[in-house]
């Protein structure tokens, strides 16, 4: 009873808080809401609940395309007996509707939509991975997606509790773009570390709880809190909270890779298989989807800490694919489940901290050839003023060496941060005290500079002409070629082996982002020399006269 009379009573909660800033229609017969190409729309509808359970109750509408393609697009229960279609469309035209419900207030009402060719804030469509090349990712829209990933887990809660806005969320998203990332790895939940071990928690924090973020007791997606969870019905203001999170993310252009699950941050999750965890999973998926920002992925750390088995994840997977209307990419979490499982996810995810890192990422490329390779966790994650999970590589140099060793295989990669990627937020590292350590974000904006001045996505690892670096080739006269800064020289012949032909090269240093001048190519018996030996690993340049 009890139970029972807290979701009746949660049903008719009314919320006060800045929502997300997602244009917003409420259905009439009459309306024709007018959106650009990849904007998000929700249509509202209103319908008395009743007895029913509405995170169960399907309601949905089909829509019809101006090219007469349909696609089914799911709804949601908003609270407040308010209900919701979300929408976003690429096609242009006007698109018509219906919707489907056994709710009777629900069922049967049409509608127009109008999506114009104005793209005022330069959406570029959803991550794709399209069948000329299966091993890349693009934006719908045809650009290369150069995926550059930063960790954030605990994204959700940086400012949950300010009901005006989101100005920490903001500037974080800011100082993150602007040094080249276009992906936050986030869950829709977690909880707190387990401050034991190699995760206990920094004594610094006790006089900055500012940047404490693991343990609340009023943050969670179903009633009650962590500590004390009914799972009888969702939160929905933590999911209204959550909309303004993906929202500004996506007028940011920044990509949500997003964790439904996570095992191993102390979340009080609900029996698998049951109708809690369902409720939760369904609804998640339903809500989201509609964002072309968004990436799924059904557990961080998929099978580790005891919860799930392949299993269970088959099922969440096969469970995703029945809903995922908007046809978005998903992987999981755990290499060993995508290795044994690869025909189930679009791309791989791999996790490791072997020192090998080129040549494990090298091989995955080779056994996969046909599906994009994401290293999304290599062991590097930089210091920080306080201590949170060092890992086994701490050095900043050494991380970004890490992610170019991932880009040389022809692999994607992620970043991360000790004073951002997990409970620990320090939302503005400009904004630190000056004494406080300062990440060195601006490598990646140098790294992903250069491999959007090169076109990344059309080099290929050649490994056969490493020598004392790792090179790429695009099969066009331009090769690249990491160089470690303990290397004396590279002998040329290693590179071209029979291709030598006339052209120019050029230094890159990676810690400053710098070019050296151009300078004609020498004869092929002559070394190169990197004008930063044992001061930054850089990358040499070498485009070749293709007319000669």
């Amino acid at each position: 009873m009890k139970k029972l009379i807290s979701f009746l009573w949660f049903l008719t909660t009314i919320t006060f808080f800045a929502e997300a800033n997602i244009t917003k229609q409420r259905y009439s017969k009459s309306a024709q809401p007018t959106i650009e190409k990849w904007e998000v729309l929700d249509i509202s509808f209103k319908a008395k609940v009743g007895k029913i359970n509405p995170f169960i109750t399907n309601f949905d509408a089909l829509f019809t395309a101006p090219n007469g393609r349909t696609q089914k697009v799911p709804g949601f229960y908003n609270g407040n007996n308010e209900w919701v279609i979300r929408f976003s469309a690429k096609q242009e035209g006007q698109w018509t509707f219906t919707t489907q419900s056994k709710i009777k207030a629900l069922n049967a009402r049409s509608g127009q939509v109008i999506v114009n060719k104005n793209n005022t804030k330069g959406y570029k469509g959803a991550v794709v991975i399209p069948e000329a090349r299966p091993d890349r990712f693009f934006y719908e829209n045809g650009d290369p997606y150069m995926l550059m990933a930063f960790e954030c887990d605990w994204l959700h809660a940086l400012d949950y509790h300010n009901e005006n806005g989101m100005p920490k969320t903001d500037r974080l998203l800011e100082v993150v773009k602007e040094n080249g990332f276009n992906q936050i790895i986030m869950n829709v939940f977690t909880y707190n570390i387990s401050g034991k071990g190699e995760w206990a928690k920094d004594e610094k924090l006790v006089n900055h709880p500012e940047y404490e973020f693991g343990g609340p007791d009023d943050i969670f997606p179903f009633l009650g809190n962590n500590e004390n969870p009914d799972y009888s019905s969702l939160n929905i203001d933590f999911f209204k909270k959550f909309d303004r999170v993906i929202d500004l993310m996506h007028d940011r252009q920044m990509v949500s890779h997003l964790m439904i699950y996570v095992w191993n941050k102390l979340v009080a999750w609900p029996e698998m298989y049951s109708e809690a965890d369902n409720m939760y999973f369904d609804y998640v998926v339903k809500r989201y989807q509609a964002f072309p920002n968004i990436m799924w992925d059904i557990s961080k750390e998929a099978l580790f800490y005891g919860r799930a088995d392949d299993q269970y994840i088959l099922e969440r997977l096969e469970r995703f694919r029945k809903l995922n209307d908007f046809n978005r990419t998903v992987s999981v979490h755990d290499y060993g489940f995508c290795a044994r499982h690869p025909e189930t996810v679009d791309y791989i995810s791999r996790q490791t901290w072997d020192y090998s890192l080129y040549s494990q990422m090298l091989n995955d490329r080779k056994r996969f050839k046909n599906k994009p390779i994401f290293n999304i966790e290599h062991g590097g994650y930089e210091e920080a003023h306080f201590q949170v999970f060092t890992g086994v590589y701490t050095n900043a140099e050494v991380c970004l060496k890490r992610n170019y060793q991932c880009a040389f295989a022809g692999a994607y990669s992620t970043y991360y941060w000790q004073g951002l990627s997990w409970d620990v937020m320090i939302h503005d590292p400009e904004a630190q005290p000056e004494n406080w350590y300062r990440p060195k974000l601006e490598y990646f904006k140098y790294f992903t500079d250069l491999f959007t001045k090169y076109h990344w996505h059309k080099f290929k690892p050649t490994p056969g002409h490493n020598s004392s670096g790792y090179s790429m080739a695009d099969g066009e006269g331009t090769f690249l070629m990491y160089v470690p800064k303990e290397v004396y020289m590279i002998r040329a012949q290693y590179l071209f082996n029979k291709n030598y032909k006339p052209g120019k090269y050029r230094w890159f240093n990676t810690l400053t982002g710098e070019y050296t001048p151009y300078k004609q190519l020498p004869d092929i018996r002559a070394p190169f020399y990197s004008p930063w030996k044992d001061i930054a690993d850089a990358v040499l340049i070498v485009e070749q006269d293709q007319n000669s």
